[in-house]
């Protein structure tokens, strides 16, 4: 497959820059627990975690891409070593998971309801990625279809889950962190939508599709992930600040949301 000079540049500058871009991230997550209450650390720390994870995977993604093609005559040709993408795929078997983790941790539910939800959650998010992998390897289209199809079962259910037995803990949230969560749940909703809408963009074999299908799955990676942790952030600061204010203390580290949570 050639791609123009175009093509190719969009892909790999957008690589670059979700490279720096969770590289930075995870520092800031990282830095940013001492400014939470403990019980909400947790959560930061696994939003640290997923976009670290993600930008040693982009590091190895674009250095595979830049290596499997070469600049001859104004169009990149294919330079006979192949562009090695199963490493979005074992990046995200890693870090999808977390990511609906991280989203229950900042709930600071009763521990059995979080263990229930992040388990059910996070099976069904490594069932949809190991049902899209033989499909993205797949030769033809309809086989293809074939695990878009059974892929696009789990994400319903996770999908489901979020609006329904999710939604009413979303309820049951400080009124100053309330939006935030619902924000952020409707972000993972969307952010992760972007994916089976750009493997359907990237299949049969053009120039086009392959940069759609690379284009698309970056920027859902940008926005799923460093997007997410942000909102995390944000809701963490804003239980932290309506938990010291209950408990008539200003120490983020002594605020406790009284019940049995999920960092007890």
């Amino acid at each position: 497959m050639e791609l123009s000079v175009f093509q190719f540049g969009l892909v790999s500058n957008l690589m670059s820059l979700t490279v720096a871009a969770m590289g930075a991230a995870a520092i800031f997550f990282i830095a940013s627990r001492s400014e939470v209450a403990r019980e909400y650390r947790p959560a930061l720390l696994i939003s640290g975690l997923v976009v670290a994870i993600a930008g040693y995977h982009y590091w190895q993604i674009l250095g595979s891409f830049t290596d499997a093609y070469v600049l001859e005559a104004g169009r990149y040709v294919a330079s006979g070593k192949p562009f090695n993408d199963a490493y979005r795929y074992a990046d995200w078997l890693l870090t999808v998971p977390l990511l609906v983790i991280e989203l229950i941790a900042v709930m600071n539910l009763h521990k059995q309801q979080s263990r229930s939800l992040m388990t059910r959650l996070g099976v069904a998010a490594v069932a949809m990625i190991a049902l899209g992998y033989p499909g993205e390897v797949a030769t033809g289209v309809g086989s293809s279809m074939l695990w878009w199809l059974l892929a696009m079962v789990p994400f319903l259910y996770i999908v489901r889950t979020l609006y329904g037995e999710f939604g009413e803990a979303v309820e049951r949230q400080p009124d100053a962190a309330r939006s935030l969560v619902s924000k952020a749940r409707l972000l993972t909703v969307a952010s992760w939508t972007f994916y089976p809408v750009a493997y359907l963009g990237g299949l049969g074999a053009s120039a086009g599709g392959a940069t759609l299908l690379q284009v698309g799955y970056t920027v859902s990676d940008l926005v799923a992930k460093v997007g997410l942790g942000l909102f995390i952030y944000a809701i963490a600061r804003a239980k932290s600040a309506s938990d010291a204010s209950d408990h008539g203390t200003s120490d983020l580290g002594a605020a406790s949301s009284g019940g049995e949570s999920f960092a007890a």
